[in-house]
């Protein structure tokens, strides 16, 4: 038996911006976040052993939100 794949077209079909944000509205109610409590923070002093790639670290310089 054969069977022939629908053209590109009738497979994929294009959704608006607003059919994507009204399928999101209708979903949100059913992702239910769990209640965790929330981090303590940690002192600077604490934090070793973390490695940073020298790349990354200028990206996050060069952002001025973090760095310069």
């Amino acid at each position: 038996m054969s069977t022939y794949p629908a053209p590109r077209e009738q497979q994929e079909s294009e959704m608006s911006l607003a059919q994507l944000r009204g399928d999101s509205a209708r979903m949100a109610p059913h992702w239910v976040v769990p209640a965790t409590a929330s981090a303590a923070p940690v002192s600077p002093a604490l934090i070793h052993g973390v490695v940073v790639p020298p790349a990354s670290a200028r990206l996050i310089d060069a952002t001025p939100e973090y760095g310069a």
